[in-house]
């Protein structure tokens, strides 16, 4: 008797663009996504971390991840946005925002699907990247929520969430 293992082997992931590439980030990870809406800037925070946004009354951290991989900087337009993510920092649950040049899809990949990612020849650091999916003929690149965002950017991200919860 013949089982169906690839529905059980497979992930779903959130596409997203970056500099006409595309990236993944597990569905698990992602709480939702949204319109970029006003950003307020933090002083003494890095480039690639423009500010902050009012979740439902929540402080959420936002990384631009452009900036984060060291691409060139683009102008918000109609199709950016902020994919909210949650990771683990410190034995708790942090949620941080992604700003991102676009959402594309929720797709489906098998571990047939997925390789491990090259040592040499990526624009972005290999410690953030959990494999390369192909799908549709096109390759993906799957990022690891937990290790995209640094200690100081969760960090920070712990340390609004406290300075909240005084308020």
């Amino acid at each position: 008797m013949e089982t169906k293992t690839t529905d059980a082997a497979s992930k779903q992931y959130l596409t997203f663009g970056l500099n006409d590439e595309a990236f993944a980030f597990e569905v698990l990870k992602v709480k939702e996504v949204l319109e970029v809406a006003r950003i307020t800037k933090v002083p003494k925070t890095p480039a690639f971390m423009p500010g902050v946004i009012n979740l439902r009354g929540s402080v959420v951290p936002v990384v631009d991840l452009r900036l984060k991989f060291e691409l060139a900087a683009k102008e918000l337009n109609v199709d950016s946005a902020i994919i909210i993510v949650e990771t683990a920092y410190d034995g708790e649950a942090i949620v941080i925002g992604a700003l991102v040049d676009s959402v594309r899809e929720v797709i489906r990949l098998d571990a047939s699907q997925t390789e491990p990612p090259p040592k040499v020849g990526m624009n972005v650091s290999g410690e953030y990247i959990d494999a390369i999916g192909k799908h549709n003929d096109a390759f993906v690149i799957i990022l690891n929520a937990d290790k995209v965002f640094s200690e100081h950017e969760l960090a920070f991200a712990q340390n609004a969430v406290a300075a909240e919860a005084v308020v």
